[in-house]
């Protein structure tokens, strides 16, 4: 088997089989040669990390956590063989605990140190991110592109090694062809990666984006306003987009309740109920049903 062939094969085979993990999964500490205690300084970010953004909060409470009770499971990391210290290492996941073990104020931190090439070091910092179900959907799709482009494997490759169906990987990959703007309301929050992946085909991102933010939009929505806008149909409002069946549902017993026509917009818990009257004697029945229904209360 060629030494390329043999790269492709260890793509995927897991943490457990690169960490030497023991039957209960936890890292041999107590063997000498899987893991030891080195000094905070003498370790340095990985440049194959796939986490472009750390959550400043989420890296306070950690800490809080290592000072009391100390940093629980060990970094993985690798020694630097091209600087003149024999001691330092790379970082390949842990990142965050070490980070919050310099904010505890430790001294050192327990490491298992792997002899492990390029490849491996990226595979490991993105499955091991990925199974902590926190990395941001553009971060992911960095790390996949990375290990195609610098490694040479196929989508395909890709979502076996990471467990992931190839329409996932495929869908993850589309997010890097989003203009930055996006990219910015994903990462913060404002749109999800569904979002994202629905705006990609609008002929007009930046008005069809705005409509989104404002009107709280949600993914299925959102889809069917790109649909429409590039359709020709380019009018918005209140029922430009479908709703779903309970909504439909919950509007017709209301209406038949009150006698009257009754809108509800939802959206994620959220939303508004407007009843349509005609004339100030409807109004005053409402009230009075209303006053009727809080004094029962």
């Amino acid at each position: 088997m060629s030494r390329v062939d043999n790269k492709k094969r260890k793509l995927g085979r897991g943490l457990s089989a690169l960490l030497g993990e023991g039957e209960d999964n936890s890292p041999k500490l107590d063997s000498g040669r899987a893991g030891k205690m080195v000094p905070i300084e003498f370790l340095q970010p990985g440049k194959y990390q796939p986490r472009q953004h750390m959550d400043g909060d989420g890296i306070d409470e950690l800490s809080r956590s290592i000072a009391e009770k100390g940093v629980l499971q060990p970094l993985l990391v690798r020694a630097l063989t091209d600087t003149n210290s024999p001691n330092l290492y790379e970082i390949i996941a842990g990142e965050r605990r070490w980070r919050a073990a310099q904010k505890a104020k430790l001294h050192e931190v327990p490491v298992i140190v792997k002899d492990l090439n390029d490849q491996e070091t990226l595979e490991i910092a993105l499955i091991e991110n990925l199974q902590r179900q926190d990395l941001s959907p553009l971060d992911e799709a960095d790390g996949y592109e990375r290990l195609m482009k610098e490694f040479k494997h196929t989508q395909e490759e890709l979502a076996k090694a990471m467990g992931k169906s190839r329409s996932h990987v495929a869908n993850t990959l589309r997010l890097l062809s989003l203009p930055e703007f996006i990219k910015t309301m994903i990462d913060d929050g404002r749109l999800s990666a569904g979002h994202g992946r629905a705006l990609l085909s609008a002929n007009n991102m930046k008005k069809l984006t705005k409509i989104v933010i404002k009107h709280e939009l949600n993914v299925r929505q959102t889809e069917q306003l790109v649909k429409k806008e590039n359709a020709g149909k380019n009018r918005f409002t209140s029922q430009t987009l479908a709703k779903d069946p309970d909504t439909l549902a919950l509007e017709r017993d209301i209406s038949d309740t009150l006698g009257l026509k009754v809108d509800i917009k939802f959206n994620d818990g959220r939303g508004t109920l407007t009843i349509q009257y005609n004339g100030l004697n409807q109004l005053d029945d409402i009230l009075a049903r209303l006053s009727r229904k809080q004094k029962k209360a």
